[in-house]
């Protein structure tokens, strides 16, 4: 019996991740739909006789199988590109982090804030506090407000890396000497975890990413505390 988080997504914090998981939804019930209809014919070829085996064309039949696949190709197109360009719009962003990947760990550089840099190591199973996950918890978290657009400058100091955090429904390569950018809105307060989704070494299984999503006046709070510990 699966236990919650083990099977299916992780709740969606975000109105993108929202927005992929009706996607999901209706891309699967296309694939029932067409896998349904291809299991009837192979059932009713087997137990039928064969009486049209001689046929060698039929112009209704092509028509069908012509037109029938485009309309499909359409109605998981259209709603595809409309979930691609979401992920691409970044519009008036609240804050922008900084997260740079290393071989094994990453750092955050809050560019609002000049003073505001650390890094963020995964928690030993030995350190870890009762309710704490194991290879998910870290030292410092990365905190963000709820409700605003925060913007994410992804890049890497040594291999290829990928930042991802599925709740958030945000996934973006760390590449060495590029700066790549994706943004979220974190719907709700809470703690999401992801880990690095790119190959990198031997430990790459070992730098999770947890992200905080706090209400601004928390935020603030946290922030200036942070300035006055630089």
């Amino acid at each position: 019996m699966a236990h919650p988080s083990q099977l299916g997504f992780q709740d969606a914090a975000s109105p993108v991740m929202e927005e992929l998981l009706h996607f999901h939804d209706h891309a699967l019930m296309i694939v029932f739909l067409i896998s349904t209809l291809v299991l009837y014919i192979i059932v009713a070829m087997v137990s039928t006789k064969l009486t049209n085996m001689y046929i060698l064309d039929s112009q209704e039949i092509e028509i069908i199988w012509t037109i029938l696949p485009a309309i499909i190709l359409i109605l998981i197109a259209l709603p595809s590109l409309r979930i691609l360009y979401l992920m691409d719009e970044i519009t008036n962003p609240h804050l922008t982090v900084k997260a740079i990947g290393h071989q094994w760990y990453w750092s955050y550089e809050y560019t609002d804030y000049q003073e505001i840099a650390f890094d963020s190591y995964m928690v030993p199973t030995q350190d870890l506090a009762p309710g704490q996950f194991r290879l998910l918890e870290v030292d410092h978290r990365m905190v963000v407000p709820t409700e605003a657009p925060v913007r994410i400058l992804v890049t890497a100091e040594d291999v290829l890396h990928s930042w991802a955090v599925p709740a958030l429904g945000v996934k973006m390569d760390a590449v060495p000497g590029r700066l790549n950018q994706t943004a979220f809105i974190a719907a709700r307060p809470g703690i999401f975890y992801g880990q690095c989704s790119e190959i990198c070494g031997a430990n790459h299984s070992f730098m999770p990413i947890v992200v905080e999503a706090v209400p601004l006046n928390f935020f603030q709070d946290w922030s200036t505390l942070m300035l006055e510990d630089a």
